[in-house]
């Protein structure tokens, strides 16, 4: 997995006042959960857009006023109208524990279906998975050079070592679906 270096400033005042003028400054009150105590602290709201508005999943080195930890984004709250990144919760993780986390699927091959006239679709763009840290990979590949018109592939149908898949095992991740050109075809051929 890639790792992204985060600095913030550990937070002492908590409730809605200071948040708010947290974010007067431009920046997003966080929280860090699962190692014991929580560590409340903020980041630059830029800073947290780096992570946000990409489709990598990163593992995160935070240093916190010389505090150091590693830790996965969970979750975060946004303003209902201008989307600006409100709150933001991390998982604190560690080397020889396992834990959950949302990988990115990444589809390798031309399927015969779309060869055929189908056309792929992207069900499900991240699968959760749980594992090691050091057994993470960047990205979850699914080959589907052998899928046909119609065709699809599920969870269940998926594995990878030392990882387990949390998603339904009847949860689609990729078909080729018929398009209009390839149904007149099939009716034309019969």
């Amino acid at each position: 997995m890639k790792v992204f270096e985060l600095k913030g400033s550990l937070r002492t005042d908590l409730g809605k006042k200071a948040n708010k003028a947290l974010r007067r400054e431009e920046m997003v009150p966080c929280e860090v959960y699962g190692g014991g105590e929580n560590i409340h602290f903020a980041i630059n709201e830029k800073v947290l857009g780096k992570l946000l508005f990409t489709p990598d999943v990163y593992v995160i080195n935070a240093d916190i006023e010389g505090k150091k930890f590693s830790c996965v984004l969970r979750d975060v709250q946004y303003h209902p109208v201008n989307d600006k990144a409100l709150h933001a919760d991390f998982y604190q993780v560690f080397e020889d524990k396992a834990f959950e986390v949302e990988l990115p699927i990444r589809v390798e091959g031309f399927a015969i279906g779309v060869q055929s006239g189908g056309k792929l679709a992207v069900i499900s763009r991240k699968l959760k998975v749980k594992g090691l840290m050091a057994d993470l990979p960047e990205n979850l590949l699914v080959k589907v050079s052998h899928l046909g018109l119609g065709k699809s592939i599920q969870v269940g149908e998926l594995t990878y070592d030392n990882l387990e898949l949390l998603n339904s095992k009847k949860s689609v991740v990729v078909q080729v679906k018929l398009t209009r050109a390839a149904r007149a075809a099939a009716m034309a051929a019969k």
